[in-house]
């Protein structure tokens, strides 16, 4: 439902508020969700992010990437290319991890109990269908951790709702423990590539040259303590740019290098997408 114009025109007070206390703001359209990326940015074109940082905001100057976006810089959410944003605004977010916050997001009943019984006391958060419990420091985020429950921190965003009520309690290892869990089976892409030079044996299937390459992928991507996604995407593009046009990856390779990503939470669909774009970068997607 479209919200009151006298509504809208508080969304923008409510972001510079925030702002003003650490806690960096962005704007929601309708449904709750971000505004698009800019055109640049579109579809992933950039190829993951590459100016994002696990604090944000992104350094596109419009409102992109969505929690990159959230910034406590006045300047910025004052600035003319955010203006059209906050005028189609239908509520603000924020950018838990940002503040060095972690919001579990309970969306039922039943998780408000299972949270009652399992979690420490903390401030909470009214939602339209349970609460969001805030607690103080910053982790990585997860969704659907058991059933009706979101971790939302690092690289995610959640609706400002209000203070809340209650003190903020320091966050909890129960809490850090509900995204520990065994990474969804990997889903490889077949890799389109040439066959090897002058139809030989590629000599990059060496273990000395090959397997540790695609060992050194495997650690750098374990590694990665912040932009998870960026590291991905430079990883895949640096194995592709060396073993890409020779014909010596095979899907076991890609199945490793995916099942890398997935353990530090990248969506199949993620690295889906990094791998695609390293292809199209290189020129590989159409040979």
């Amino acid at each position: 439902m479209t919200q009151p114009t006298d509504i809208r025109r508080e969304h923008l007070p409510t972001a510079l508020d925030l702002a003003a206390s650490g806690v960096p703001p962005l704007p929601l359209r309708a449904g709750k969700v971000p505004f698009g990326n800019c055109p640049a940015c579109a579809k992933n074109a950039c190829g993951g992010r590459p100016n994002m940082k696990t604090a944000g905001p992104c350094m596109c100057p419009g409102v992109c990437h969505a929690w990159a976006a959230a910034t406590t810089d006045p300047n910025v959410l004052n600035s003319p290319q955010w203006a059209t944003a906050w005028r189609h605004a239908a509520a603000v977010a924020y950018h838990p991890g940002g503040a060095g916050l972690t919001v579990v997001d309970l969306d039922n009943t039943d998780a408000i109990t299972w949270a009652r019984a399992s979690l420490p006391a903390t401030r909470t958060v009214p939602t339209t269908r349970g609460e969001h419990w805030l607690y103080l420091g910053a982790m990585p985020s997860a969704n659907a951790v058991r059933p009706g429950v979101d971790v939302k921190s690092l690289m995610s965003y959640a609706r400002w709702l209000g203070p809340g009520t209650g003190t903020l309690t320091v966050l909890p290892d129960v809490v850090r423990a509900l995204i520990v869990k065994e990474p969804a089976p990997a889903r490889p892409v077949a890799v389109a590539v040439p066959a090897p030079a002058a139809g030989g044996q590629c000599p990059h299937r060496t273990p000395t040259y090959l397997d540790r390459g695609i060992a050194m992928a495997e650690q750098r991507i374990s590694e990665a303590r912040e932009a998870v996604h960026t590291v991905v995407y430079r990883t895949f593009l640096a194995v592709l740019s060396t073993h890409g046009r020779c014909g010596c990856l095979t899907e076991t390779h890609t199945a490793r290098l995916f099942t890398a990503a997935q353990a530090k939470g990248e969506s199949a669909r993620h690295c889906t997408d990094a791998w695609t774009n390293a292809l199209t970068t290189l020129g590989l997607s159409h040979v």
